[in-house]
C-alpha cells in the first residue's frame, strides 16, 4: 500500500479540510467562469452581489473570485460575517488611507442592520471602492452569481471528493441526503462525513 492510499484509508473525504470554502475550485455553470465574472465586475464598477440559499456554494465561489479580483490589480479586503454579527468590525471612517481601488468584500451581507449596509454603501460610493458581497436575496447591488445546487451537482461534487477513497458512499447515498437537504450541500456533505464515518468503521446505515 502507498502512502496515497494509506492517507485515503485513514481519512475522510468530506472532513472540514477538504470541503471548507476554496479546498476546492468553485464548479461554474457551462460557458461561465471566474474571467467572466471579473469582467461583469468591471463593467459593473466593481460592484456585485454573489445570490443564493445557505450552503449553495457562495462562500467558495468568493474563494475562488477574491484572488481573480486581486490578479486583476483591484487589492481586497474581505470579511467574513456569522449569525447575529450586526455591525462589521471595522469603522470605514477609519479606513481614510485605503487604496482607492481596493474592493470591499462582506461574505454574509444580510447580516448587517439596515443601518450598516447604508454606511458601508455610502462609504464605498464616497471613496469610489468596489463592493461584493453575498447574501441570500437581492441587496440592491447588481448581480453576478446566483447559485444554486441540483442533484447533478451535488454527485459530481462527491465523486471528485470521494476519487481514490474506499467506496462507502453510492450515488443512491447522495441522491436520498439530496432529497433531505435540497440546495444546502453544505448539510449534505455533513451528513455524508457521518455515515461515511460509520460505515468505514463497520455500522450501517
Amino acid at each position: 500500500m502507498n502512502a496515497r492510499d494509506e492517507s485515503t484509508v485513514a481519512e475522510n473525504p468530506f472532513c472540514s479540510r477538504r470541503v471548507r470554502p476554496g479546498a476546492m475550485p468553485f464548479l461554474f455553470v457551462a460557458g461561465d467562469g471566474a474571467a467572466r465574472l471579473i469582467d461583469r465586475l468591471d463593467r459593473s464598477g466593481w460592484w456585485g452581489q454573489i445570490v443564493g440559499p445557505h450552503g449553495s456554494g457562495k462562500s467558495a465561489l468568493l474563494a475562488t473570485l477574491v484572488p481573480e479580483v486581486e490578479r486583476a490589480g483591484r487589492p481586497t479586503l474581505v470579511f467574513e460575517l456569522h449569525d447575529g454579527c450586526r455591525r462589521l468590525p471595522f469603522e470605514p471612517r477609519h479606513a481614510a488611507d485605503l487604496d482607492r481601488s481596493t474592493v470591499i468584500v462582506i461574505d454574509g451581507y444580510e447580516q448587517l442592520s439596515r443601518l450598516s449596509r447604508f454606511r458601508i454603501k455610502r462609504f464605498c460610493r464616497r471613496r469610489r471602492l468596489g463592493l461584493v458581497v453575498t447574501a441570500h436575496t437581492g441587496v440592491g447591488l447588481p448581480e453576478l452569481v446566483c447559485t444554486g445546487a441540483s442533484l447533478p451537482l451535488a454527485q459530481h461534487i462527491v465523486g471528485r471528493l470521494t476519487d481514490g477513497y474506499p467506496s462507502h458512499i453510492s450515488a443512491e447515498d447522495v441522491a436520498e441526503r439530496f432529497s433531505r437537504h435540497g440546495p444546502d450541500l453544505r448539510e449534505l456533505l455533513f451528513d455524508l462525513y457521518d455515515l461515511y464515518e460509520q460505515r468505514r468503521r463497520g455500522g450501517s446505515a
